[in-house]
């Protein structure tokens, strides 16, 4: 079953993500060669009917031009549109090529797998704060261990994690991650307001083999729940943006040498965490394709060569100046990028393999 379920969540993702380039590309009137989900060897395709009335009123039906594949790997996915190359497909028509297109539509053909991963999260988000219930506060501590901490009391809350402010459940596990197995200094609010600094220290457990199962800190977070329309909604998009700001901060960690490279995780360490969610349940399933599907589109948005924000870039420096870059210059940035793309991916998943041994 975990194999079924990682290939859903990775396809479900990368299917939203394409939808949202290919939709917007044929309603700016692109042409658009191949809608692909997978990378790699095709494993088959087809082509839609297109529905078109004639000059007399009568209904035809058309091949449509656009193949719609599934290929081998389901690790990626694209939309191949006339214009993406630097030599001009002279079987299209001008008018459907992408480079003749406004810049406000090329903009957003570029920007929409984004917006879609990042629509799939809140909805996703919105039907388990409905199902599940919404927690008011998961960053008040709870079932603590008094002889480790005998000045605090359940419902004191974390407000500080190592110097760094912590205001959601997302930011509180990656600062944990951060401080990794050292002590750390965490401060806390009491309900009459005091602060109050305490120092942790993670404490190793073992399996009954003397495996590592991680590492435990003397208490739990925890809040009260309640069920309700408007605060399913409202936990959708704060827990939505409580992701991003996750992600960005991570982003900076890795930037700045705080986390490791090794954090990361390719198809295998995802494979690895479906196995393990999938024995917790559909919601926990649920709530991790809404993570996958917002570091997916967080992710792509970032400027950089062969991402969708890179090409955004490049749009933006062409309403600066004026004029676009040269296709030659910026097919040859987005090559590169992405050679340097697959150089991680591959570092990424060699350790992800070593993990398991």
């Amino acid at each position: 079953m975990t194999i079924i379920y990682f290939v859903l969540i990775l396809g479900i993702v990368v299917f939203i993500h394409e939808l949202g380039h290919f939709l917007f590309a044929k309603r700016a009137g692109i042409y658009v060669y191949e809608f692909s989900i997978g990378m790699g060897p095709r494993l088959f395709k087809f082509n839609r009917k297109k529905r078109l009335k004639d000059k007399k009123g009568k209904i035809k039906y058309i091949k449509d031009e656009t193949d719609y594949s599934i290929r081998l790997f389901p690790i990626g996915g694209y939309v191949q549109m006339a214009g993406e190359e630097v030599e001009a497909d002279e079987k299209i028509p001008e008018n459907m090529r992408l480079q003749s297109k406004s810049w406000g539509a090329r903009f957003m053909t570029m920007v929409a797998g984004v917006l879609f991963n990042f629509l799939l999260a809140i909805v996703l988000l919105f039907m388990i704060g409905l199902i599940d219930g919404v927690t008011l506060d998961s960053t008040k501590l709870a079932d603590i261990n008094k002889d480790l901490y005998p000045t605090l009391e359940e419902g004191d809350r974390i407000t500080k994690i190592g110097g760094k402010k912590i205001n959601n459940y997302d930011k509180l596990t990656l600062e944990l991650t951060v401080q990794g197995t050292k002590n750390f200094e965490m401060e806390v609010r009491h309900a009459n307001g005091k602060l109050e600094k305490v120092t942790v220290t993670p404490q190793e457990v073992l399996n009954e083999e003397g495996e590592s199962l991680g590492y435990e800190y003397g208490f739990l977070v925890d809040g009260d729940s309640y069920h309700s329309l408007w605060g399913a909604i409202r936990f959708a998009f704060g827990k939505f943006f409580s992701m991003i700001e996750q992600m960005f901060f991570t982003i900076v960690y890795l930037c700045t040498g705080t986390l490791s490279i090794n954090m990361l995780s390719g198809p295998v360490g995802i494979y690895n965490v479906v196995g393990t969610v999938s024995e917790q349940g559909i919601l926990s399933l649920i709530s991790l394709l809404a993570l996958i599907s917002v570091n997916v589109g967080f992710i792509n948005i970032l400027p950089l060569p062969a991402f969708d924000g890179g090409h955004a870039l490049f749009l933006i420096i062409e309403k600066i100046k004026g004029k676009p870059v040269s296709p030659k210059v910026e097919n040859t940035i987005h090559n590169i990028g992405f050679i340097f793309l697959m150089i991680l991916m591959v570092y990424i998943t060699y350790h992800d393999i070593m993990k398991l041994f």
